[in-house]
């Protein structure tokens, strides 16, 4: 199993970079016209959405020093460390790693992207009636809305993110620089619930194996002020509590974490028209823990949550379409689907860091073996999700951050690499992260 293990990691790998290098060099090449960003080609850095910038800043040291760290002692701490210091020292690590990566841009790094006029905050600091903002939502989502369309990232998204970014407003943390260090402190949390959801399902060895790849991993470069890491991490906790409630189904405790699974991921069905998606990956854990009998519980739970929504006066179904319609009135039907339906996958691959596709090649070599079994089954639930993503067509381009909630699943199955693998794929990750950050303009 070794072998083949070796084998399929050495094509899955060998296929992701030759998807990377094609999505850079296919543009040029050819004179595709591929628009990553509006009214801005020749600069740009095809298949993200940014340009080449070099630069250096105040958590270059800091980035470089941890990588070199992890490299030394992540994989010992992993296996020795008793499991909830382990957590703490994976929180910590992936507080510094993210802020490192954000502060080679010195604090813009940390406070630009959310302070952009296409982003959250500044709707959200205009905000002082949420049922009005919920009442007149779908309207305000096309182009041509009488009363004004609502920016990019708002019309793009259901109202659950607009509201977080609200409720920082009212509490006092509703700065550029505030708000981003929330943003920070929580998606540091996102490795934690990956793991925790695959210990709780029975699979602990592989929680540890997979802990530097889930921590360290290159998509920190794209979450470390996202949005859509806070969804990443609204997911990531909901599958925890799923899995969590298999352990004990016929208790209170049980019924609780299903409860709070379901609102979660009820939730965040309101921050992504995508992440319905992760119905998906809720069955595979469900399944995974053998809890069917908690499946109604977090069912009536999601669905409490879009009550609430609807009741206020957000129809989700209602909304979709006319995004749809803006989607496709936009810069999206200038990008060409022969490039994108394929380059988005190589931008998953950067983000994502290309050890992921070695660890498809070894999950795909492991597809019989028991022991296997929880990576196996998460990581074939990640894949449908991106290919389902994939050939809906509603995200050409941009799409670096918009894979973040799937990123960590699929990541798991780095945790079947052979052990020759760790230290030089750890090497490769880490290496992707501080090229990307270092070498582009991200734009997130």
């Amino acid at each position: 199993m070794n072998s083949s293990a070796h084998r399929a990691a050495l094509a899955g790998l060998v296929v992701t970079l030759v998807l990377v290098a094609a999505a850079i060099v296919v543009p040029p090449l050819f004179d595709w016209q591929v628009w990553t960003r509006r009214h801005i080609e020749d600069g740009t850095f095809p298949p993200l959405h940014g340009f080449p910038e070099v630069k250096a800043g105040i958590g270059t040291v800091p980035a470089v020093l941890l990588a070199l760290a992890a490299l030394r002692w992540a994989d010992a701490l992993a296996t020795r460390l008793p499991w909830r210091r382990l957590l703490v020292v994976a929180y910590a690590a992936g507080l510094v790693w993210l802020l490192a990566l954000a502060l080679v841009d010195g604090p813009e790094g940390i406070s630009g992207v959310l302070g952009s006029p296409s982003e959250y905050l500044r709707t959200a600091r205009s905000v002082d009636d949420v049922a009005g903002l919920l009442g007149e939502y779908v309207a305000r989502i096309p182009y041509s809305a009488p009363a004004g369309n609502w920016p990019v990232h708002i019309a793009g998204h259901p109202p659950g993110m607009l509201l977080f970014f609200v409720l920082l407003v009212k509490v006092g943390l509703g700065g550029d620089l505030a708000a981003g260090l929330v943003v920070v402190a929580i998606a540091a949390t996102l490795p934690l619930a990956v793991m925790t959801t695959v210990r709780a399902l029975g699979g602990e060895p592989a929680a540890r194996t997979v802990a530097p790849y889930l921590v360290l991993s290159p998509a920190a470069v794209f979450a470390a002020v996202s949005a859509d890491a806070v969804m990443a991490t609204t997911v990531g906790w909901g599958m925890a509590c799923l899995a969590l409630a298999s352990r004990r189904p016929r208790t209170m405790a049980g019924i609780a974490a299903a409860v709070g699974g379901g609102l979660l991921l009820g939730y965040a069905v309101y921050t992504s028209y995508g992440l319905p998606l992760t119905g998906v990956l809720a069955l595979a854990v469900i399944g995974l823990g053998r809890a069917w009998r908690l499946l109604p519980v977090a069912v009536v739970a999601a669905l409490a949550v879009s009550l609430a929504f609807t009741l206020g006066g957000f129809l989700w179904w209602e909304a979709y379409p006319v995004l749809v319609e803006r989607y496709w009135d936009g810069l999206a039907s200038e990008r060409p689907g022969a490039y994108w339906t394929w380059a988005n996958l190589a931008a998953l691959a950067i983000s994502a860091g290309p050890l992921v596709g070695a660890g498809l090649g070894a999950t795909w070599a492991s597809w019989r073996d028991r022991s296997a079994r929880v990576v196996v089954v998460l990581v074939a639930a990640a894949v449908a999700m991106v290919a389902l993503a994939d050939a809906s067509q509603m995200s050409r381009a941009e799409v670096e951050r918009i894979w973040l909630p799937f990123i960590p699943w699929l990541t798991l199955g780095c945790a079947l690499l052979p052990e020759r693998w760790r230290r030089p794929g750890l090497a490769l990750q880490l290496a992707t992260a501080l090229l990307v950050e270092h070498l582009l303009h991200t734009s997130w």
